[in-house]
């Protein structure tokens, strides 16, 4: 037996052709459309990996302009912590990090939340996403159920973010995110979490701009910074929402 890529790509290729059928991706994109019709701004969360697929919804080209983008080194951006707690192994395992970062964003009530984790299982995101129902936020997860389901909780309540979520977007990532098993290695390659959760994250957003042209609106889309006029028209856009949104470095 031998890596085949091939496989890897048949195995992503497979979940390409089904995850749209997945019917919370509509619930997900209601939520989106209630927000931004609202006024709100969408926040979005994840922490290592999982930040690449906050940033396919926060302030990507072809994306929704009213969107936030949350982040661990926010604690040294936009806060008082030294360099040195980036450095922490395990700072997104600690709860007490997620009401500092919470609490140092611009957030409003209207605001509508993101969270991004393979496991969902980390001290951070169960705790950023306990406090984010506590202040009456709706909540949409990325995660796996498949491997959520199979861990211990990481958070001294026991839930999981896959419990706290009002949406759940299951990214379809095994156990252990990686599909191609090594020969006698007890290890495996290919990981699939962050290709389906950008995915199923650029499918909300298709969908949501659906739900607001069919009502009626005009969808605040960017443009690609790289071609002529897209900075102007970025630029009008974001200043509607000055001083809620941010990317972060």
């Amino acid at each position: 037996m031998t890596v085949d890529p091939a496989k890897f790509a048949q195995h992503i290729a497979d979940l390409v052709r089904t995850i749209p059928e997945d019917p919370e991706i509509a619930r997900a994109a209601g939520l989106f459309a209630k927000a931004v019709s609202g006024g709100g701004v969408i926040q979005a969360f994840g922490s290592g990996h999982s930040e690449a697929v906050a940033m396919e919804i926060a302030g990507r080209a072809g994306g929704l302009v009213p969107t936030s983008k949350l982040a661990l080194r926010d604690l040294v951006l936009y806060g008082d912590a030294p360099r040195s707690e980036l450095d922490r192994y395990d700072l997104e395992r600690d709860p007490s990090v997620a009401r500092a970062i919470l609490d140092l964003a611009p957030v409003h009530p209207g605001d509508l939340f993101v969270i991004i984790s393979n496991s969902g299982v980390n001290g951070v995101v169960v705790e950023l996403a306990t406090l984010v129902k506590q202040r009456g936020h709706d909540l949409i997860a990325i995660t796996s159920r498949a491997h959520g389901e199979a861990v211990a909780s990481r958070h001294p309540s026991g839930r999981k973010l896959l419990d706290l979520a009002d949406v759940v977007l299951d990214n379809r990532a095994p156990y252990g995110d990686a599909v191609l098993p090594l020969p006698d290695a007890g290890a495996s390659v290919g990981a699939v979490s962050t290709i389906t959760s950008a995915l199923l994250a650029q499918l909300v957003v298709a969908q949501t701009v659906r739900n607001l042209l069919e009502a009626g609106e005009v969808p605040p889309v960017y443009l690609s910074a790289n071609v002529p006029e897209g900075d102007a028209h970025n630029l009008k856009l974001e200043a509607l929402y000055a001083g809620r949104i941010r990317r972060g470095a």
